[in-house]
């Protein structure tokens, strides 16, 4: 018989379409799915008792769907802290010299580490953006995937690329990026070899060549030719700074939008990191086309970007969800924090009205499901969808008496972590990751920091 999980007495928030909140009611897992949930206490379902199920008491907890990263570059974890005080392109051109010393070992180790602190804070389902390829590297990619395989989390990795060096006019340093031919061989085989697009698949891969100042027109258009061949998703930075909207209107006669759009980069199976500077036609173009984007509030006030207008894009129904982005440039590393920093740079921006904690929450859960395609399968607690479930503990001292459980959890402290399901397979649990050993991972991190650190010589 599968294992059944019964969690009951914690105040549900689906995100359902209604949706529907319950301040107590129940959910049951079973095969790893969701078999039913609903107010007040659960009812006889044909026949199960307490007695069948694993029983888990939510009380004091708020019950909400896992939430979802849409952009990550989980290499980064190993080199937070350097460039603390600079521009995007200050802090690229510190730290390409460092990530160019990366390998198999040192990415595993830094996925290992990124994606559990993901999991200790709720996030059931990230992406990530692998774009340094070091040609003595390794299987990097494949490290990475490793890791998330070990932690449990249900995995989105790109297939990252950049073949602009610095020689061509690019930013990157010419050792770090690859030739059009290598690069749609090697997105072929990272599709042929992981890619599930099967209904509750742990692992989906995307094709993500890295940004308009690092790849070639070529690179862009090659791509989403193979990607739709290969009926995967496309995904970049764009619109991230201002310097990349003067290099695109310098080098191309164009806006960022306008350029993607020229190279076949819209579309429902595309989304863009960042997109904080768009007009109000760049707006319109992605509304038209189902076109995606990532929030990352954090990382875009931590390099000065600018804040992204994400009611605006609300508005125009555009497809979107949160991303904590690299750790160089996010060194917390937190989905529900930056469900916390959309909502407030939104009211700052634009008055507190601009966006509720609630959808600040939906952000964070079925609109990320949305961006990567899987709203269908994750991002709500719906029957027959996935059992990815965070239950946040909110009756200790820093969130008792908060009226609001949504508010409590989005402009509160982020509040322990009661338990983790990803899949109905428990991942954390009272605050601690249950899949690895933290101690350990910590060191291994600490390690692997200064070893690459002393490999550039900074």
């Amino acid at each position: 018989m599968p294992e059944r999980i019964l969690i009951t007495g914690a105040h549900v928030i689906t995100v359902d379409p209604a949706r529907s909140e319950w301040p107590t009611g129940w959910l049951l897992v079973e095969d790893g799915l969701i078999a039913a949930l609903g107010p007040g206490d659960p009812p006889a379902l044909d026949g199960i008792s307490r007695d069948d199920a694993v029983v888990v008491d939510g009380r004091g907890c708020v019950l909400t769907p896992g939430l979802v990263n849409t952009h990550h570059h989980l290499y980064q974890w190993i080199t937070r802290g350097l460039a603390a005080d600079s521009t995007l392109f200050e802090w690229l051109t510190t730290l390409y010299p460092v990530w160019a010393g990366i390998d198999a070992d040192s990415v595993r180790v830094a996925a290992t580490g990124g994606l559990a602190r993901l999991a200790a804070t709720g996030c059931t389902t990230t992406t990530d953006h692998l774009y340094v390829f070091p040609h003595d590297g390794g299987d990097v990619l494949g490290a990475e995937i490793d890791a998330a395989r070990t932690v449990g989390l249900r995995f989105h990795p790109t297939r990252g690329s950049m073949d602009l060096g610095h020689s061509q006019g690019g930013l990157p340093p010419d050792n770090v990026v690859e030739s059009l031919d290598a690069i749609l061989a090697a997105s072929t085989a990272a599709v042929e070899r992981w890619h599930d697009p099967s209904f509750g698949s742990m692992l989906q891969i995307a094709l993500a060549p890295c940004s308009p100042f690092s790849v070639t027109a070529d690179l862009l258009r090659e791509s989403a030719t193979l990607a739709r061949e290969l009926g995967v998703r496309l995904h970049t930075h764009l619109a991230e700074t201002l310097d990349e909207e003067e290099f695109c209107r310098s080098n191309f006669g164009m806006t960022p939008v306008q350029y993607m759009e020229s190279v076949g980069w819209v579309g429902p199976d595309v989304w863009y990191a960042h997109a904080v500077h768009l007009d109000d036609a760049a707006i319109a173009t992605m509304a038209a086309t189902g076109t995606g984007a990532a929030h990352c509030p954090t990382s875009n006030a931590r390099l000065g970007a600018g804040i992204a207008r994400a009611r605006d894009l609300i508005d125009a129904r555009v497809p979107l969800g949160l991303g904590v982005d690299g750790a160089a440039s996010n060194e917390s590393c937190s989905i529900l924090e930056e469900a916390h920093h959309a909502a407030l740079f939104a009211r700052a921006r634009g008055g507190p009205r601009a966006m509720t904690v609630r959808e600040s929450l939906e952000l964070a859960t079925i609109g990320g499901a949305r961006v990567l395609g899987r709203e269908n399968e994750i991002g709500s607690l719906e029957v027959g969808k996935v059992a990815d479930l965070a239950l946040w503990r909110i009756d200790g001292i820093a969130h008792a008496g908060i009226t609001d459980p949504v508010a409590a959890l989005v402009l509160g402290d982020r509040p322990p972590l009661e338990r983790l399901f990803v899949h109905g397979r428990t991942v954390v649990e009272k605050g601690v990751v249950v899949t690895v050993d933290e101690d350990t991972v910590a060191g291994q991190v600490a390690a692997a920091h200064t070893a690459l650190v002393a490999k550039a010589g900074r």
